[in-house]
């Protein structure tokens, strides 16, 4: 069986996607037929790639619309997928391409910087007697060590779609909850204050950078527990922070949101005032009346308990 790929080509501000025809073999990485169209079709097709073992993240691209490390997704396995021998390659999204399937990687290791990305060493250290810690202690934050800087969480990143400006790239907020988690580090809060500052509370939450992890590292996770630590170092005074303490607030008192109220007690009196056309609007068409008394659901005992068992979950897991 042959296999097309339709692979998306940049060469020198020129655009355009080439037609390539391989035999699909058993056991056939994505990696392994680009290499293949190289040497034998064409050798002026670029991409990166590396360790070949899934751990150097160098190539990563683009198959039918979602991230991939190229080096271990088979062929065979995106044909069963798609249903369909007729493949669509193209660079990751959310980076400026150099060529054909490369992407420049200088802008995003220049934003890592921003979260002050290395451990501060607490006092009660010192060179002689190093910076040990506890197993337990170390078990957590190790997973997100596991990241291996392949772009695929920041290609499908919605926010980093709409604008990159206001909002780091998922795997720098990953970063920053490695250091924040580090039981060594004399300032959590500094990173926190960074990565508050950065977008943290931007996040769409729509998971698809922990969709496309090849590693499994959770990336949307990371950023809810960064939101949370913001409470426990009293860094929580921000729009975001208030919105999701109001939301916190309304279902634990009444089991249900009072959204006449959200904005309010969100974003203020003043910010919330310029709302007035859009909850005039809301008045209108029967979406809202602030008169009203705010119900309580009737299964607000369950709620309550679901609530508890919640956090106490959430501190075992801490």
């Amino acid at each position: 069986m042959d296999v097309k790929l339709r692979i998306h080509r940049f060469v020198e501000g020129r655009k355009w996607i080439q037609d390539y025809t391989v035999p699909l073999t058993t056991g056939m990485t994505v990696l392994e037929a680009l290499t293949q169209i190289k040497e034998k079709q064409d050798p002026t097709l670029s991409f990166t790639c590396s360790c070949r073992s899934s751990i150097c993240g160098a190539c990563a691209v683009r198959v039918n619309g979602n991230a991939e490390l190229s080096c271990e997704m088979l062929v065979e396995n995106l044909v069963k997928r798609y249903d369909t021998t007729e493949l669509t390659i193209e660079p990751l999204g959310n980076f400026r391409v150099i060529r054909d399937l490369i992407v420049d990687w200088d802008p995003k290791y220049a934003r890592i910087k921003k979260i002050k990305p290395t451990v501060q060493p607490k006092q009660e250290f010192s060179a002689e007697t190093g910076c040990l810690q506890s197993p337990a202690d170390f078990n957590k934050y190790k997973k997100y060590a596991g990241c291996i800087l392949c772009g695929s969480c920041v290609s499908e990143c919605n926010k980093n779609t709409l604008n990159q400006k206001d909002f780091l790239d998922p795997f720098v907020f990953v970063k920053a909850e490695k250091l924040v988690a580090d039981s060594r580090d004399r300032s959590p809060e500094e990173h926190l204050k960074a990565v508050v500052d950065a977008g943290l509370w931007r996040c769409f939450n729509c998971q698809e950078c922990t969709a496309k992890c090849p590693k499994g590292l959770d990336p949307a996770g990371a950023i809810e527990k960064l939101k949370a630590a913001t409470f426990r170092y009293k860094l929580d005074d921000n729009v975001g922070a208030r919105h999701a303490k109001a939301i916190y607030d309304d279902i634990s008192e009444s089991g249900t949101l009072d959204e006449s109220k959200l904005n309010i007690k969100s974003e203020g009196f003043f910010a919330a005032g310029l709302r007035a056309p859009m909850a005039l609007r809301l008045m209108h068409v029967g979406k809202m009346n602030p008169l009203d008394k705010h119900p309580v659901n009737p299964e607000i005992d369950t709620i309550r308990s679901i609530v508890k068992h919640a956090e106490a979950a959430s501190k075992e897991e801490e």
